[in-house]
């Protein structure tokens, strides 16, 4: 029994060459995230900071997800809405 060749990869290659070179885009459901790796110190002064510039109520503004990295850093993702309508 004979085993079939694998198939070409050149156009999937392409593919994924093609989608990375194009700059991020917005996620589908709106918000505008940015992730931060800092000391904790620096990481609530951080996340204070985008909390006053970009309030909760207006913006939806939060943490969205974080997790403590060796060494007291802190790693955390912000997310809000890029306007508040």
């Amino acid at each position: 029994m004979r085993v079939p060749a694998k198939p070409p990869l050149d156009g999937l290659k392409r593919s994924l060459d093609k989608r990375r070179a194009q700059p991020v885009r917005m996620p589908k459901d709106g918000f505008l995230r940015e992730t931060f790796e800092l000391p904790r110190a620096q990481a609530r002064a951080k996340a204070r900071e985008w909390l006053e510039r970009w309030p909760r109520q207006a913006y939806w503004t939060e943490i969205e997800s974080w997790c403590e990295r060796p060494g007291d850093v802190i790693e955390f993702t912000m997310r809000r809405l890029p306007t508040a309508d």
